[in-house]
């Protein structure tokens, strides 16, 4: 078993008409939005064509693909892999489109990918290293769509139009959320036209949202893949919902990156279940959530993003940076909240560095209290 760089190496080559799309080229593609394609890809209105995977390996800025340094080595590989296959050499890529919105607090990109043998993918990049993205996972908890949500409709109109024939759509975490809605109530004749969707590890929707979709044809659209000890694609999960669940090769929150998930020849290592115990976590903080009234959820997503905001980082990478200021700002903000909200700030925060500090958890565990 592998990654899915392994998987690039030992299936990249063959040809999609020899082993056709299957859910880990799914997650490849997923993946590979979060790049940073900023000037050498056309945007929605440009009405330029499609540029090769090729080209951006002679773009004057191509280093700049790499910008996002949580996955900086791995993407590396990813476009390396993808670069040297026959299986995605070949691909083409258009209608990029990157908003950063502090103001409106919408973090929201995606891409569209076309493949050689006409397969077409429509990827949502998931939460990127901002904290204005991270901010707008946490509005994923009220009863009204965010500004990224309402986007991945528009995009997805928009692009549908320009597309002649099927195709996918997907996207890693909040990707995957943005997939969904966008294939969910995006219009009817380019709903008619999505062969599949794809989130992986995205979290759900509150039942307000979703209370007047289709159920039938999201059973047989989309489709929902998790890791082992998924925490983020289990909250907001409030109906009962069909989804794979993946081995990975590490444990607890850090499962949530895609690299870790293990293949295993030309598909995903699978398990009966998520783990007991996350499982547990995932339903007591949604029926947590729930119990919230829109006042009450809005002053804790406030409160913890203020938290997390205390420490002055622009971004994720600087909040787990440099953990000791962050820790300490974090346990002088949270120290005069109520206990249960305080309780699950903590939580919160500790996943916070889990999935981007390992080395941190224990000593945060001591510091904020959760452990003796």
């Amino acid at each position: 078993m592998g990654t899915i760089i392994d998987y690039l190496k030992e299936y990249g080559g063959y040809s999609l008409r020899e082993k056709p799309f299957n859910e880990v080229d799914n997650l490849v593609l997923s993946q590979f939005s979060y790049l940073k394609f900023d000037g050498m890809v056309p945007g929605t209105k440009e009405g330029k064509k499609a540029v090769s995977l090729r080209s951006l390996d002679l773009h004057k800025e191509k280093r700049k693909l790499f910008a996002d340094e949580r996955f900086l080595e791995e993407n590396q590989a990813l476009y390396q892999g993808m670069r040297e296959s026959i299986r995605f050499s070949g691909l083409k890529l258009n209608y990029y489109e990157n908003i950063i919105n502090t103001e409106t607090e919408t973090q929201f990109s995606a891409v569209t990918l076309f493949l050689e043998d006409g397969t077409v993918y429509v990827s949502y990049r998931g939460t990127d290293e901002t904290l204005v993205g991270w901010k707008e996972d946490l509005n994923l908890a009220f009863s009204q769509p965010v500004r990224g949500q309402l986007r991945s409709v528009e995009y997805l109109n928009q692009v549908g139009e320009k597309l002649s024939g099927r195709f996918y759509v997907g996207g890693h975490s909040k990707g995957g959320n943005f997939a969904v809605y966008g294939a969910v109530n995006c219009r009817r004749d380019i709903q008619d036209r999505i062969l599949g969707v794809f989130s992986n590890d995205g979290p759900g929707f509150r039942p307000e949202i979703r209370k007047e979709w289709n159920d039938e044809w999201m059973k047989d659209r989309v489709v929902k893949i998790i890791p082992h000890s998924s925490l983020v694609g289990l909250l907001l999960e409030f109906h009962a919902v069909n989804y794979k669940v993946v081995e990975s090769k590490t444990m607890g929150v850090l499962q949530h990156n895609p690299f870790t998930w293990l293949v295993q020849e030309d598909g995903f290592a699978e398990v009966k279940e998520v783990y007991k115990g996350r499982k547990f976590l995932d339903e007591t903080l949604n029926q947590w959530i729930l119990s919230l009234d829109e006042g009450e959820l809005h002053t804790f997503v406030e409160t913890l993003y203020e938290v997390v905001s205390a420490s002055e980082a622009a971004t994720l990478l600087e909040f787990t940076a440099d953990w000791k200021t962050s820790v300490t700002a974090v346990v002088a903000a949270i120290k005069d909240l109520e206990e249960e909200t305080a309780s699950m700030l903590k939580k919160i925060v500790l996943s916070l560095f889990e999935l981007m500090a390992e080395r941190v958890k224990e000593q945060l565990q001591k510091k904020i209290g959760l452990v003796p």
